[in-house]
Formats: C-alpha cells, sequence, structure tokens
C-alpha cells in the first residue's frame, strides 16, 4: 500500500439512517429556499441535489470508518447574466455548511477589480485579503475570466490566479471557490489555467430563461412587492419580452427586474398625475401602458 495507513473499518457500527442524517442537516430547507428563489433551472437543482449527496455519504462512510477523502468542492458555474448563478452559490454555501465542510457558510462575491491591484505590489494583498474574508465559505468570482489577460504582459491577473491556487490547495478544507460567467468564455480560461482546471472539479451550466419562465419570474417579482398586472399589462410585459430577448446585452431575471422597476417608476408618475384620492388597488396595479411606454416598444419589432 506505499507505506500509507488504511482505515480503520469498523464492522459491527451501527446501521445509519440516512434519511435522519439529512433531516438532521436540515437540507431540506435550504432545498425549499433554492426552489422558492429561483424559477426553473431543473437541470442546476438536480445536480445541486445530486452533490449534496454525495457529500451527505461521504460523510455517513467517515462514522463507520471507511475510506474517504475531501471530494472535489470547488467549482464553475456558466451561463448568462440573471441566471441565478449568484442565488446558487449563497445556497450551495449553507449545504457546505450544514454538512461541515466549511465553518462558516458566508459568500464573498467578488470581480476582477476586488482582487487585482494597478500597480506593482498591490494585488497580493488585495487577493489575499479577500481570501481572508472568505475563509470558512464560498469565494464566487464572476466573469473570472477577466483575471486573464494574456495580450497584457504588464497585467497583474495573473499574480492573483496563482494566489487563488495556492489557497485553492492548501485552504481546500475550509474555502471553495466557484469560478463564474460565459460558457464559451470560462471554457478559455480554464484552458489556458491547467493548475485552475484540474483543481475544479464540478462545472454547472445555466441556462437561459424561456419567456414563460421570464413572465413567472415577472409575476413573482410583483407579488413580492405587492404589485399585480392587469390583464392587459400581462399581455403587454409578454410582448415586451419578446422584443427585448432578441435586442443586445439581455440578462435574462436581470432584465426582467429593471423592466419591473422602471414599470414601477412609470406608474408613480401616472398616479402622481392623476392627483386626488388613491386607493389601495391603485397603489398596487400595474397598466399596460406602464409597459408599453417602454422605449422597447419604439424600436422595429
Amino acid at each position: 500500500m506505499n507505506g500509507e495507513a488504511v482505515p480503520h473499518v469498523n464492522e459491527e457500527a451501527a446501521p445509519l439512517d440516512i434519511s435522519a442524517a439529512y433531516a438532521e442537516s436540515n437540507l431540506g430547507a435550504i432545498f425549499a429556499q433554492l426552489d422558492a428563489d429561483l424559477i426553473g433551472l431543473a437541470p442546476v437543482k438536480d445536480r445541486i441535489r445530486e452533490i449534496a449527496a454525495l457529500l451527505l455519504v461521504d460523510k455517513l462512510r467517515e462514522r463507520v470508518g471507511l475510506a474517504t477523502e475531501p471530494p472535489p468542492l470547488h467549482m464553475s458555474f456558466t451561463g448568462g447574466p440573471g441566471t441565478g448563478k449568484t442565488t446558487v452559490a449563497m445556497r450551495m454555501a449553507e449545504i457546505l455548511h450544514r454538512l461541515g465542510y466549511v465553518r462558516k457558510g458566508h459568500l464573498v462575491a467578488v470581480t476582477r477589480d476586488d482582487l487585482v491591484g494597478q500597480f506593482i505590489g498591490h494585488t497580493a494583498p488585495k487577493t489575499k485579503d479577500v481570501i481572508k474574508r472568505a475563509m470558512g465559505g464560498v469565494l464566487f468570482i464572476d466573469e473570472a475570466y477577466y483575471l486573464h489577460k494574456p495580450e497584457n504582459e504588464r497585467d497583474y491577473g495573473g499574480e492573483a490566479i496563482e494566489i487563488l491556487l495556492q489557497a485553492m490547495e492548501n485552504q481546500r478544507a475550509d474555502l471553495v471557490v466557484i469560478f463564474a460567467g460565459y460558457k464559451d468564455r470560462m471554457e478559455q480560461f480554464f484552458t489556458s489555467n491547467p493548475g485552475l482546471q484540474s483543481r475544479v472539479g464540478n462545472h454547472i451550466d445555466f441556462p437561459d430563461y424561456a419567456p414563460l419562465e421570464l413572465m413567472q419570474i415577472a409575476e413573482l417579482m410583483l407579488e413580492r412587492l405587492n404589485y399585480r398586472f392587469t390583464p392587459e399589462a400581462k399581455a403587454a410585459f409578454a410582448a415586451y419580452l419578446e422584443r427585448r430577448m432578441r435586442q443586445p446585452h439581455f440578462a435574462n431575471a436581470r432584465s426582467v427586474r429593471n423592466a419591473i422597476g422602471r414599470a414601477r417608476l412609470r406608474a408613480a408618475n401616472r398616479l402622481f398625475a392623476l392627483g386626488g384620492v388613491l386607493t389601495r388597488d391603485a397603489l398596487m396595479t400595474l397598466e399596460a401602458s406602464d409597459i408599453t411606454a417602454s422605449r422597447v416598444f419604439a424600436e422595429p419589432a
């Protein structure tokens, strides 16, 4: 066995109840919150459940003395903006904490600007400070490919990557790093950084939302804000989505949130212009005109 210690297997250990272990970990509540937070994304949610199952079983194996090694926990989330990557990362941090893989279970979300300095000597302390804040939880690096700029010889992103690599290896018992961004660019990023690629064991792709899912997201947002569409406004918003999804820089749920915000602004100004006494219903209702006033409708369909 090359001198490696063989783990002692307790053949007489009492059987373990995996259902009880699941209940004790409170993972069900986390998954319920994930379903409440995010419409759709069934493949993503299934993958998170699969990872959680592996981690739970690994802990049970450890209890009865079976051979275990820390499963690969560093991850890559790929997909367009507004597809729920940050929200899923938050829930993943909670799962890791509940199962004892990290001490705190918090999420530190950063971009290149939080890690890379503009001058010699600035990058190392910035990156190390971020890692220090993330210890015991999850470090989420959005648009991670911006760390790698091979065309610029004087760029310091490579230094940040080297420090991250060291932390991912040496602190892997108490720090999980999630890299995120567009799928094609993330593939290039990992290809150009074999050290990172070998340390990231879980790759999860986040699909764009379908129009029906975006409408469900909009209605959920309105419900949480105590607003609602009239039937005409709902039809107008469906037409808005159809047009907006064909335009550049569409950001899924993020674009829906921005559109709802602008519709609320127009509704407030409409009510202010009317003056007089306002009913509760009027304060809650978005009209079709609050949607169709968008400049999206001023452009050719």
